[in-house]
């Protein structure tokens, strides 16, 4: 089972292949996951998802290691990406190193992520000539959520296009390796896309990306709170589990869980 590196990623945007990302937060759905994608994202995502917060501003370092290293301990073939979490990059380029640093040497993450074109553009490029990968985000930007008025598409307006791009061009040329777009026009993504030699990766940016990233929570079924419109459901798993629970407490309730087959005894027979 062949690793997948960085420069398989960017060959792929080179020979028209698409990269599948999904996100993870623990072991058990990142051996799952691991022969099927060619990147695991731990996002910062996990702030609403895994531990209900509203927005993923509440993130910390600690969760983003933590989450990242359960992931680690379950792949070996997918390149593992983890989230800078809001105030983890922001306050300086030198802080910024050093959560990355953290991010790689006790999480086991493979690359970091952040959010931010031309403003991050000395930060990218300080993480980078310390040889970590970065995974460049811009468009629709969670962590800046308050500036932008909520969840709302980037990009429409003609200087706000023209802002876009100047933002990719600015991750690439401060080093990043790859870039996420999310919540734009497909048309403005595909400018991009074509505009750039690193690969991106679409998340409500249209089909015309070089790789495509979910929720995993979202594609599972798993997470109902509310379905964004480029969220696609490839499975409806929350009453599946709802379901199981429903018949485990009922036969707890009515003394029939556990049986003779799910019990231990002096001598077994």
């Amino acid at each position: 089972m062949k690793k997948i590196t960085v420069l398989d990623l960017k060959r792929m945007k080179a020979e028209g292949k698409r990269i599948v990302m999904i996100t993870a937060y623990d072991y058990a759905f990142a051996k799952i996951f691991d022969p099927l994608v060619d990147v695991i994202l731990v996002g910062d995502s996990l702030g609403t998802v895994v531990y209900g917060y509203e927005t993923t501003l509440p993130v910390t370092m600690d969760d983003m290691v933590r989450h990242t290293s359960a992931v680690a301990r379950g792949r070996k073939r997918a390149f593992l990406v983890a989230d800078m979490p809001f105030m983890s990059f922001q306050v300086s380029p030198e802080k910024a190193v050093e959560n990355a640093c953290l991010l790689l040497k006790e999480g086991g993450a493979e690359a970091v992520k952040l959010e931010g074109g031309v403003t991050m553009f000395e930060t990218i490029r300080k993480i980078t000539s310390c040889d970590i990968p970065v995974m460049g985000h811009v468009g629709l930007t969670p962590q800046s959520i308050h500036r932008m008025g909520g969840y709302r598409i980037q990009g429409r307006e003609k200087e706000a296009r023209k802002r876009l791009l100047e933002d990719a061009k600015a991750v690439e040329e401060a080093g990043a390796f790859s870039l996420v777009l999310e919540g734009i026009p497909s048309e403005v993504a595909e400018e991009i896309t074509e505009s750039v030699s690193i690969p991106t990766i679409g998340i409500g940016a249209g089909p015309y990306c070089d790789g495509q990233v979910l929720v995993m929570h979202d594609l599972l079924g798993l997470f109902l709170d509310f379905k964004p419109k480029f969220v696609k459901r490839y499975a409806e798993l929350a009453p599946v589990v709802e379901e199981a629970v429903k018949e485990f407490a009922r036969e707890v309730r009515e003394g029939k869980f556990p049986d003779s087959e799910h019990t231990f005894f002096l001598e077994e027979k």
